[in-house]
């Protein structure tokens, strides 16, 4: 009687842990796709080409930021406290 409990028992387990793991892996297609289309949605407006353009169009100059930097830091060196 006890292999007869205990083979159910484990039969059980090993059922529910199935569906538990299908349910698991069948949405993980759905999330690929979804986060797909999300990062398409979110840079559309930059359009397709554009991230094979050249970059410095749309960077900064590096002078005028290291000059800027330096400014706002010689500034917050030079203040005293009071």
């Amino acid at each position: 009687m006890r292999v007869l409990i205990v083979t159910f028992v484990v039969l059980f387990a090993l059922g529910e842990f199935y569906q538990w793991v299908a349910e698991f892996i069948s949405p993980v297609p759905l999330y690929i796709l979804g986060g797909a289309f999300l990062a398409i949605a979110s840079n559309y407006e930059k359009g397709i080409f554009s991230f094979s353009q050249d970059q410095s169009t749309t960077n900064l100059e590096p002078d005028k930021t290291i000059k800027a930097i330096e400014v706002n830091s010689s500034e917050s060196s030079e203040e005293k406290p009071s």
